[in-house]
């Protein structure tokens, strides 16, 4: 499949899938025009990707996590790939914190408003 089609299919825009590559998170095969060559693996990839950005991964760290998820279940982590890991490991629990507290909060607050609509005249 061509570029428009993965990201169509991943719900990205061509240009994030051509980003995506140029950071070195995805490899596309070439055609013999030298169109992009996409296929059903690609899309996953991209959706994934697009995903850890969402999450907050940054980009210089998602590929050192696309690696380790495809490691075998054996392989030990090196050592400055293994404190990487745990650097950002640290601020998603950060910001997973952070979120939680804010989704309490809005719940907190919508139940008083219920509540509150509930008990009046």
């Amino acid at each position: 499949m061509k570029i428009g089609e993965v990201a169509r299919r991943a719900g990205v825009t061509p240009r994030l899938v051509r980003y995506y590559e140029q950071q070195g998170l995805l490899e596309a095969s070439r055609e013999s025009n030298g169109y992009r060559s996409y296929d059903e693996e690609h899309v996953e990839r991209v959706q994934r990707v697009a995903s850890l950005i969402r999450s907050g991964v940054p980009t210089r760290l998602i590929k050192v996590l696309l690696d380790a998820e495809a490691a075998p279940p054996d392989e030990a982590c090196p050592r400055a790939v293994a404190e990487l890991l745990a650097a950002e490991l640290a601020g998603l629990d950060d910001r997973i914190a952070c979120l939680s507290r804010s989704r309490d909060t809005i719940r907190d607050y919508l139940a008083r408003t219920e509540v509150l609509a509930d008990s009046a005249p």
